[in-house]
């Protein structure tokens, strides 16, 4: 069993500006995000990486550069883990489109949630999931692999991961440079982690051998790692 770090970027210029940026080219960290991306090493030492997958924008790229170069790892850009193509909705205020009806739709029924001259929400966990699964199966069993993407992007890989529909994804929260965890087995995914911001990498380290089959813990784990 990989365990899987999803880790989203670090606060960009347009999370701080209240611009729907999607895919704009150009758009990288603030400073808030660049104190961010510059903690990574240390909050990860000690969390060996096999390998490091990124989204191919800008900020995500920034967000792992300090991590990347350290480990002296080549990351992976993956197309699939872009950010949600919001075609028309691209560069608008989020205040302006709070009023539209698809909004509404955005956030009660996100599964039938197709934006304008862009993609739907659903294309958008397909195409997620389907990498993760991918690379997850190409990494031995009890490695870790970090894979950096957006907000929208990564929910939708925890609503998978946790068996819920898509119409769920809402009520899951995914903060800038945050970390959630996921521990693919033969018959279920295990989510250790969701949205941690702080720095104990404890369950981040692959289980023991005796502990790592794919049953849940009758009762709730012991939370013994080693």
């Amino acid at each position: 069993m990989a365990t899987l770090i999803l880790l989203r970027h670090a606060r960009s210029a347009a999370n701080g500006s209240g611009v729907l940026a999607g895919r704009t080219p150009g758009v990288g960290l603030d400073e808030t995000g660049s104190g961010q991306a510059a903690g990574l090493p240390a909050r990860l030492e000690g969390v060996p990486l096999s390998r490091v997958v990124v989204s191919p924008l800008q900020r995500c790229q920034e967000t792992v550069s300090g991590l990347v170069r350290q480990r002296e790892i080549e990351p992976v850009v993956e197309e699939r883990l872009a950010e949600v193509d919001y075609g028309d909705w691209t560069g608008r205020k989020i205040k302006e489109l709070t009023g539209q009806e698809l909004w509404k739709v955005v956030q009660q029924h996100p599964s039938a949630a197709v934006f304008p001259g862009g993609e739907g929400l659903a294309q958008v966990q397909s195409r997620a999931v389907a990498a993760v699964r991918e690379h997850d199966r190409q990494v031995g069993s009890d490695q870790v692999w970090l894979l950096c993407s957006h907000g929208d992007v990564i929910k939708s890989v925890l609503a998978d991961a946790l068996g819920l529909h898509l119409d769920s994804f809402q009520r899951i929260v995914v903060d800038p440079c945050s970390v959630s965890v996921v521990r693919y087995t033969e018959t279920r995914p295990f989510v250790l982690k969701i949205n941690d911001t702080g720095g104990d990498v404890s369950g981040l380290l692959p289980p023991k051998e005796e502990s790592s089959s794919s049953d849940a813990v009758v009762g709730g784990s012991t939370g013994e790692r080693s």
